[in-house]
């Protein structure tokens, strides 16, 4: 392949910058497009309502006919949640590691894409060409198994994307991120490396997960009642640290949680836990073995209301209650945005008369590299471009820094925001154009269909309520038949409020017979003046906003 073959090559991020979640990086050629992650985000506060946020493909779609295929760096939602909404409208070949593409095929399943879709297996040491470029993977640690990083190599040189690592010393299974592959790419020469930016700010290193594995056999020794341990489903080596620790102890684990329940069977299959038959037991058995005899192990680690923990500390699980004397382990970090729903579930739990192990207890270790780590990849690759990713923008920011003291020129750091492109031509980089890039919100089956005008209304609804006006006019009188009648939900007690809705009634009255007295007929019109009177009195006694909703019918 020459190097005039590829003239110009094009890194954007379509999700996974300025924010924490939804990771998806494109690199595109004039030929070829390969998607590297396609991940979700769980909504923010001020999205009522939505299940969950994917980034817009809408460029991708456009140019489908150089699309290639998705690759995947590992089985977290935050990099493979979109998936079933991409191949939906895009169905590309999709290239993972083998427990990476287990999850991915228990979503396919679920959204009935399974048959439909191209899943390729691929594992660290595979080499493959997709379009007219050639994709290779090195090993990583993280909290899941399966990790890989993936080097995309181009006539310009090699763009290489960590995914999620740390460089973990003394790894769970044994395997260390593959230091000498990633040496030998320095030497070839990195033209840009795209690199986690999670704990940019987290000085040091981060903790093993062996160490975890410690903190939790120290609480599982000290424990008298039964322990139920929350984490994330997909954290495969907490899991089997949890199996591992209740094994010497003796006990019997139970899963609340479907999926966790799913994860652990898929990760057996392919042999990432390994456990005896007839250690786990169904959830109603739980209440037939002592209390010091069982481990339950459950979702809910970032304090959903409506997950397997949440539901045991309020009563509301059809077979286990938290009682006075369990001990309670949340083996997670919360996610940015979720502090205060972990909060509120732990001081539930104390007042419940649980014992909870968090945090301090060193029960949990992130899954992403410190400063520490994130220079000695830097310095390992000594790219010659490098665009920090994953991460809100200070994460990034601070990432840069690093870059610039292990002797990355200040020039050649990329902080980009969603659709920005950094663009290459006879390996120099320089900021492009930029492309098509947001937030599509995806509420029950529908996809895009809540935009900003619904969540307006939404936050309306939910911070002043509604009135609905309710009138009949005559197209005989030309007058009203019936009504006004006002109904208000959110806004004012009615019982309470009978003279302000009165007084409402007679404005609306008497808005309509000026109307009808000015010929003035549509109901467009109407309906506004109905708005526009109700609001400024509404205000004006209340100092609220509702909703205002008239409707007219005519008899």
């Amino acid at each position: 392949m020459s190097k005039d073959s590829l003239d110009n090559i094009r890194v954007f991020a379509l999700g996974g910058v300025g924010e924490v979640g939804k990771n998806m990086y494109i690199v595109e050629t004039d030929k070829d497009m390969i998607m590297v992650d396609a991940g979700l985000m769980f909504p923010e506060d001020d999205m009522l309502g939505v299940d969950i946020v994917i980034p817009d493909i809408s460029y991708v779609v456009q140019n489908k006919d150089r699309f290639r295929a998705i690759v995947l760096t590992h089985g977290h939602e935050d990099h493979i949640g979109a998936l079933p909404y991409i191949l939906r409208k895009v169905n590309v070949p999709v290239y993972g590691t083998e427990l990476t593409l287990g999850l991915v095929e228990d979503h396919l399943k679920e959204k009935g894409l399974q048959k439909k879709s191209d899943l390729r297996v691929v594992d660290h040491n595979s080499r493959i060409t997709i379009g007219q470029l050639p994709v290779s993977f090195f090993h990583v640690n993280h909290s899941i198994p399966d990790s890989v990083g993936i080097v995309i190599h181009t006539p310009q040189g090699l763009i290489v994307y960590t995914g999620d690592f740390k460089f973990d010393q003394t790894p769970v299974d044994g395997r260390f991120t593959d230091v000498d592959k990633l040496a030998e790419l320095g030497k070839e020469g990195v033209l840009c490396l795209l690199s986690d930016s999670t704990n940019a700010e987290r000085p040091g290193t981060t903790l093993s997960e062996t160490a975890t594995g410690q903190g939790i056999k120290d609480v599982f020794q000290e424990a008298e009642g039964r322990i139920i341990v929350t984490t994330f489903a997909s954290n495969v080596h907490r899991i089997q640290q949890v199996i591992d620790a209740s094994q010497k102890q003796g006990r019997k684990i139970a899963i609340a949680g479907r999926s966790m329940s799913k994860v652990i069977d898929i990760a057996r299959r392919i042999g990432h836990l390994n456990y005896p038959d007839d250690l786990f037991i169904d959830t109603d058995k739980v209440n037939d073995f002592e209390s010091e005899k069982v481990t339950i192990l459950c979702t809910g680690s970032q304090g959903e209301p409506m997950s397997a923990l949440a539901r045991m500390a309020k009563g509301a699980h059809r077979q286990i209650t938290i009682e006075k004397g369990d001990t309670v382990i949340i083996a997670a970090n919360p996610i940015p945005g979720n502090e205060k729903s972990i909060s509120r579930i732990i001081d539930f739990l104390y007042r419940i008369g649980a014992e909870v192990v968090y945090g301090h207890r060193n029960v949990h270790a992130s899954g992403h590299a410190s400063q520490e780590e994130l220079m000695l990849m830097l310095n390992i690759l000594q790219p010659q471009y490098f665009i920090p990713v994953h991460g809100e923008f200070r994460m990034q920011h601070a990432h840069g820094e690093l870059a610039e003291t292990t002797g990355v020129s200040r020039e050649h750091i990329f902080l980009i925001e969603k659709g920005e492109c950094v663009e290459f031509t006879n390996g120099e980089a320089r900021k492009g154009g930029k492309v098509p890039s947001g937030n599509v919100l995806i509420d029950g089956l529908g996809v895009g269909d809540v935009g900003n005008i619904v969540l307006r209304d939404r936050r309306l609804l939910a911070e002043d309520g509604i009135l609905v006006v309710v009138v009949t006019l005559s197209k005989k009188t030309k007058g009203i038949a019936s009504g006004p009648d006002i109904i208000s939900r959110g806004f004012v007690y009615v019982r309470e409020s009978e003279e302000l809705l009165q007084e409402a009634n007679k404005k609306v009255s008497a808005t309509l017979e000026k109307c009808m007295n000015e010929n003035i007929k549509e109901w467009s019109a109407l309906k506004s003046n109905i708005r526009d009177v109700l609001s400024r009195y509404l205000y004006e006694k209340t100092k609220r906003r509702p909703m205002i909703l008239p409707i007219i019918m005519e008899v």
